[in-house]
């Protein structure tokens, strides 16, 4: 992936973002939402589907345990959020940032995300299975126990990503570079790995694809 390729939301108006205090309150289904500023909102067990959110912001937010299936993110800025336990299957996420986010346990099902970084987050045990990722960065972000199944990869880029015993099945690492990455107890078929980036250290959590003991 070249230098800075991912695209950044393309909040040009954020001084016009409207603050929004409930966000039950103020959606409707099929509704589309434009320059909100949500803000130190919490909330479990929410269900919010068939909306689209665009050019914002949502900041110190708490939505756990929740159902966001089929929604859509154009634009948004995730900042020290908790999302944990929520699904978000058949989403699309295009130019978006989760910064400092825990999405522990979280469903991307057949979800479509292009254009995202990931940084400083932890993804610990999400499932992005059938999900397509295009453009993505993960930098300094967890992602133990993630499940990547038939994935469409296109320029992914994993900086200094915790992938211990993450899966990878049916799903290519050809160039992909994994060399600052730790990478212990990942699940990969040789055909899955094959191309990969890896560093001389790596290979020995690798070499069991061979069926060989060291002594």
């Amino acid at each position: 992936m070249k230098k800075n390729s991912v695209l950044k939301p393309q909040n040009k108006l954020s001084d016009r973002f409207v603050k929004m205090e409930n966000l039950l309150d103020n959606i409707r289904i099929d509704e589309k939402i434009n320059n909100v500023y949500l803000e130190n909102y919490k909330e479990e067990n929410v269900i919010i589907n068939d909306i689209s959110i665009e050019h914002s912001i949502i900041i110190n937010t708490e939505i756990i345990n929740s159902n966001l299936s089929k929604n859509t993110f154009i634009d948004v800025e995730f900042k020290n959020c908790n999302f944990s336990n929520t699904s978000f299957e058949n989403c699309s996420f295009i130019r978006c940032e989760f910064n400092n986010c825990k999405m522990t346990g979280d469903n991307f099902i057949e979800s479509g995300f292009s254009n995202i970084s990931f940084i400083d987050s932890n993804f610990n045990y999400a499932n992005f299975a059938m999900a397509s990722l295009s453009n993505i960065i993960f930098e300094n972000t967890i992602l133990r126990n993630s499940n990547f199944q038939e994935n469409k990869f296109k320029n992914i880029s994993f900086k200094k990503a915790d992938l211990r015993q993450a899966q990878f099945f049916k799903t290519g690492l050809n160039g992909i570079d994994l060399s600052d990455s730790t990478i212990e107890g990942i699940a990969v078929s040789i055909e899955d790995i094959k191309g990969a980036i890896i560093n001389e250290f790596q290979a020995m959590d690798l070499i069991y694809l061979l069926g060989v003991k060291l002594k």
